[in-house]
């Protein structure tokens, strides 16, 4: 794990979660709510979240909306079962732009961090996002608020590298945001 010396030191007061990858099992242009599979220790780790009254919430791209290989409809019902296994969440920012749509709220951009972060009643400099690709972590950059990096087997080594800090599982990860403050 390695941190920046020029991050936040106080504790989030929200956690925004990318999807696919992070709090799901990646299946590409997923529309099939019976394949979403929770990532190991994912329902333990939000609802720790959750007990300790810190809101969490979802930030995804889905550009297959635009490619038109899902339907908005169908990434709502994949996000319904993403709940009914992993618990509820207190804001979902769905992107559903393609990456030459020229939108806001596509990662690595922020406005899906300062939409979420809006709606939580919170500066984005008091939110911490979790993700497994760089978009995450520029996402969080661009917006101020804070990233930690879960590495698969897509994340790139110069990802990782550039994260401003990196954990082996969720668990960790959200121990890296506890552990950073004074």
């Amino acid at each position: 794990m390695h941190t920046s010396a020029d991050r936040p030191r106080t504790a989030p007061r929200a956690v925004l979660f990318d999807r696919d990858g992070t709090i799901v099992v990646d299946v590409p242009y997923n529309g099939n709510p019976s394949l979403v599979q929770p990532m190991p220790g994912a329902r333990e780790v939000l609802d720790g979240l959750r007990l300790r009254g810190i809101p969490v919430g979802v930030v995804t791209n889905q550009s297959g909306i635009a490619r038109g290989f899902v339907t908005r409809e169908q990434v709502d019902a994949v996000n319904a079962r993403v709940e009914e296994l992993l618990g509820p969440f207190a804001v979902w920012e769905v992107c559903p732009h393609g990456a030459d749509d020229g939108c806001a709220c596509r990662k690595p951009g922020p406005g899906m961090v300062l939409a979420a972060s809006a709606r939580l009643d919170l500066d984005p400099s008091d939110v911490a996002v979790i993700g497994d690709i760089g978009a995450d972590m520029g996402a969080a950059a661009a917006a101020g608020a804070r990233g930690v990096l879960v590495p698969t087997d897509i994340t790139l080594e110069d990802e990782i590298r550039a994260a401003p800090a990196v954990a082996g599982d969720l668990a960790e990860a959200v121990a890296t945001l506890w552990a950073e403050t004074p």
